[in-house]
């Protein structure tokens, strides 16, 4: 356990790694990222490590007061910072490190594997051989099993939030419409983000929390009102760049092209494996998530379908926490004894 909580503030910090030379998929060469990251809890080599792939909108700061998935990561939480070595990195072009590369001009060159090999390599870089586990929601968590696909003996859980290893026809379909708008809209940012909130959530959820409701003084709806504050929010602190970026690695999340080629790359994969859908996800449905899972039984016995049930949809891993922390506090109790691993 940690001691001296000064130690938590100094690994806290956004810290870097420089990539010289990134070779994509596609074949090209992107010189120069910087792969910014932080670490919450024990240092490195301290303990087992846990990496949090963040979503679309996401970053780094995934613990601590401003932590977005604070609920989940922090000291005597699920994910426990005196047990663990929590890392995050930032998917490169985010922004959240103030600076905007040029690389993501061409946002279109990058896929989501593109991603997962750039944080290996971030990993390697930071003497990080293997992953007591690996967890992201949405993008975050199609990150990971892209990971999951080119280090298939590294990771000890792989932990899939509100995602799958594959982009269906109708997320590269909505990924298109976000395209467009962010292309052609006077107001891109705004405008799609208005659009992306009615896949994240239900018309269950605008009831419940809206009620058909009007601002005082005004003949506008709430819910019109809380769509364009959405909106503005975002536009705050979020470049149009980066959002095209995030927008496009969606629909690039594929393992395989066919469900016969992913149970083979699946084999090689020897993580236990937590699946864990929201019933009412109209993003990434539960019923492919369900498809999947039913793939993997007929492969290994270490696959679990864990479902949150909710009325808030796609964002219900960013608002669910109660059920979140009770379906994934098995994984990180009774955790063996760590034993520090020889890099030789």
């Amino acid at each position: 356990m940690i001691k001296d909580r000064k130690i938590i503030k100094k690994v806290n910090m956004l810290q870097k790694i420089e990539l010289i030379n990134v070779k994509l998929e596609n074949t090209k060469i992107v010189s120069n990222v910087e792969l910014t990251y932080q670490i919450f809890g024990q240092p490195i080599g301290n303990a087992p490590v846990i990496l949090v792939n963040h979503a679309l909108t996401g970053n780094s700061n995934v613990a601590g007061e401003d932590g977005w998935w604070s609920s989940l990561i922090g000291f005597n939480k699920t994910i426990d910072t005196d047990i663990f070595t929590v890392i995050a990195f930032n998917i490169p072009g985010n922004g959240f490190d103030g600076k905007i590369y040029n690389l993501i001009a061409n946002y279109k060159d990058f896929t989501a594997s593109d991603i997962a090999r750039i944080f290996w390599e971030g990993l390697f870089q930071l003497n990080i051989n293997s992953l007591y586990a690996v967890i992201g929601g949405s993008l975050g968590g199609g990150i990971a099993w892209e990971m999951a696909k080119l280090q298939p003996t590294k990771i000890e859980n792989l932990i899939p939030v509100a995602t799958d290893w594959k982009a269906t026809d109708w997320v590269i379909a909505n990924v298109l419409v976000q395209d467009n708008i962010l292309n052609n809209s006077t107001n891109p940012i705004e405008d799609a983000r208005a659009h992306a909130m009615l896949l994240y959530r239900t018309p269950e959820s605008f009831k419940e929390k809206f009620k058909r409701g009007i601002v005082a003084n005004s003949d506008e709806f709430i819910i019109e009102n809380w769509l364009k504050n959405h909106g503005k929010k975002l536009k705050k602190r979020f470049e149009l760049s980066s959002y095209k970026l995030m927008n496009h690695l969606l629909k690039t999340i594929s393992l395989a092209k066919t469900d016969t080629e992913f149970v083979w790359i699946a084999k090689n994969i020897t993580a236990n494996i937590h699946i864990v859908s929201i019933d009412s996800d109209a993003f990434f449905t539960a019923k492919e998530n369900f498809l999947t899972f039913e793939h993997l039984c007929a492969l290994k016995s270490n696959v679990w379908h864990h479902e949150i049930k909710s009325i808030h949809g796609h964002d219900a891993f960013l608002i669910e926490f109660e059920q979140l922390n009770k379906l994934l506090k098995p994984v990180f109790t009774n955790v063996k004894k760590w034993v520090e691993p020889s890099y030789n």
